[in-house]
């Protein structure tokens, strides 16, 4: 190895010439078609989350006021890390690890993060979408298995239709209906029961009894439930068929399972405002309560639904701009998904909540009190209301699938990230063989999803979901504002993007302040913010146990850690003798490959054009 020369860069450190870098754009590969890319990307951010946190945040934290927390924080923290991870992914075209290899290495653990990150969180987002499938299975019975509560999982415990008992009922239970004469018809008597009893509907002894046969708690695992084994066998299956070839198979995929939500989402909107009770629900969602803008909870509830809404953080932005051709305007791109996203999440809260409204008059109570968030809503409570319509069996069939290619494509971005991430650091013996890599990736994954399939599975997937990707994510995103705002420095991004998009956006010195300042400074309050609110980890009106919470911990560090790890590895071993030079080795930037990169994107768009003609 060479040591430095005056600008701290070591010539000898495999600097690419105009023809190899000509060469390695070739065999990486790019996105097949512009719109590949955009469709990969909004379905990356657009996901379950989606669907079923951002309706229930939005109703609980001021209705229509919620809004205006979550547009400041679009501005402040959501935009501006879209652009700068599509930025830096574009112009270096590498992944999450040769990115920060490139432009600040001393951080190249922030690399490192995000691929165990996006590893943990593919663990568990796939067993979300095995349930999905049992479900899209169970629904082609008539009648759906959920509807009523005269199935072998039932106990006395479960009503089909309840109310609270007053001080005219004679008794405070009876059986779930009660046939009576009146004016020649049968009439339906609704049991009543006390406010003390524990009731339970059929969906949800149908998804803890039956589906995931749940146990007491996270320390009784239990036994492997083997109809969802083989769903999350399906699941890895349909996942690797869809990533093997990259980008050139991924990116044709998601001209399905991209437009596919909204064309679902449009049929159940016209048919959730046709049901009766639909305007209550819509009513819960808008209505604004302004005395929620002062509670600081709203305002870092807005920063983490942006936050994860968007997907910035997991190197999956990264990866997939990393496929671009340089000269892409990728600024255009990043507003423009950004927004179709959180448009996605705002028009989503009328779908969910019109057949929550709908749920809570048939049921003939408030809606908050129906009204609920992620698992329960997903598997419990709209089950319970497409139970109720005609033709229930098609609805159920089409809200589920829909859940499928929501989580497909964030999905496909994980798995993308793991393994350009890997080919990227060893190109000469892993890109041939890319698809044995996928192989053993999914296989992988597949068994270290089995604690997740198990009778007590469903703790293992709340602690996961809470802990891989929740402070530490936080944490790697303000390192990735550091590297890149303070370390490559804001007036280097700025010129990359200008060299790609071929002008300086008017309003992007705002972008460049929100890198440096306001956006891990933003991030930050909702770290404190969240250490100071910290509570213990809960499924429903589960506790977790003290001993479970030191591993969720672990689970966090795991991903945390990497940072100083490799940034300490880096220090030690860079040539130098001091300190001094050292650091001035592992902080510089390797900016004289992108000349290099920017002749050949010439070169290949030079080529494209003589192709054409």
């Amino acid at each position: 190895m060479g040591s430095p020369d005056d600008n701290g860069y070591n010539h000898t450190d495999e600097k690419r010439t105009k023809e190899s870098a000509t060469e390695a754009a070739e065999d990486r590969g790019h996105w097949g078609h512009k719109m590949d890319f955009m469709l990969s990307c909004i379905g990356y951010a657009v996901g379950l989350g989606n669907v079923w946190r951002f309706p229930y945040l939005c109703a609980s934290s001021g209705g229509g006021a919620f809004l205006i927390p979550y547009c400041i924080m679009l501005v402040l923290v959501g935009i501006p890390l879209f652009i700068l991870e599509l930025t830096i992914g574009q112009y270096t075209q590498e992944g999450p690890l040769q990115v920060w290899e490139n432009l600040f290495p001393v951080l190249k653990g922030v690399g490192y993060a995000m691929c165990v990150c996006s590893f943990g969180v593919a663990i568990y987002y796939n067993v979300i979408i095995a349930w999905c499938y049992y479900f899209v299975f169970a629904s082609m019975q008539d009648p759906l298995p959920w509807s009523k509560c005269n199935q072998t999982w039932n106990d006395a415990k479960c009503y089909e239709r309840v109310r609270i008992c007053d001080s005219n009922d004679s008794v405070t239970t009876v059986a779930t209906t009660v046939a009576a004469t009146v004016t020649g018809a049968a009439k339906q008597v609704i049991p009543c029961v006390s406010n003390t009893t524990k009731v339970e509907t059929p969906s949800e002894q149908y998804w803890n009894h039956h589906v995931l046969e749940i146990s007491n708690g996270i320390g009784e695992l239990g036994t492997v439930r083997w109809h969802l084994a083989l769903c999350l066998l399906l699941a890895w299956i349909v996942i690797y068929f869809c990533v093997f070839k990259g980008v050139k198979s991924s990116g044709k995929v998601v001209y399905f399972t991209a437009t596919f939500p909204y064309v679902v989402l449009v049929i159940l909107l016209i048919r959730g405002v046709t049901l009766e009770g639909h305007l209550d629900g819509i009513r819960f969602y808008l209505t604004p309560d302004w005395s929620k803008l002062s509670d600081a909870k709203v305002w870092a509830d807005a920063t983490t639904q942006i936050f994860f809404s968007l997907s910035v953080g997991f190197g999956g932005l990264i990866t997939m701009a990393s496929y671009n051709q340089f000269y892409n305007n990728c600024f255009r791109d990043s507003i423009t998904v950004a927004l179709i996203n959180c448009s996605t999440s705002f028009f989503a809260g009328f779908v969910i909540f019109s057949v929550v409204g709908y749920m809570a008059h048939t049921a003939g109570r408030p809606v908050a009190e129906v009204a609920d968030q992620g698992v329960s809503l997903a598997f419990i409570v709209y089950p319970a209301a497409v139970a109720a319509m005609p033709v229930s069996q098609l609805w159920s069939i089409i809200f589920f699938f829909m859940l499928i290619t929501l989580g497909m494509d964030s999905q496909f971005a994980f798995m993308e990230t793991i393994i350009t991430a890997a080919v990227d650091e060893y190109p000469k013996q892993l890109r041939e063989k890319k698809w044995f890599i996928c192989i053993i990736g999914c296989g992988f994954l597949y068994l270290l999803g089995f604690p997740c399939i198990c009778q007590g599975g469903a703790y293992v997937v709340q602690l996961l979901d809470d802990y891989v990707a929740g402070i530490s994510l936080l944490f790697l995103v303000i390192c990735e504002c550091i590297a890149c705002g303070w370390g490559y420095g804001n007036g280097r991004i700025g010129r990359d993007l200008k060299r790609m998009i071929g002008y300086q956006p008017w309003f992007y010195h705002w972008f460049l302040f929100c890198w440096k300042y306001i956006s891990p400074a933003t991030l930050m309050f909702v770290v404190v913010f969240k250490f100071v609110d910290y509570g213990p980890i809960k499924y429903g009106t589960y506790i977790f146990p003290k001993w479970s919470e030191i591993i969720a911990w672990f689970v966090a560090l795991c991903s945390m850690l990497c940072i100083p790890g490799v940034a300490i590895y880096k220090i030690v071993k860079a040539p130098g003798d001091t300190f001094a030079e050292k650091w001035r080795v592992v902080s510089t930037p390797r900016d004289d490959k992108y000349g290099d990169l920017m002749e050949s994107a010439m070169e290949l768009k030079s080529r494209e054009m003589d192709n054409v003609a």
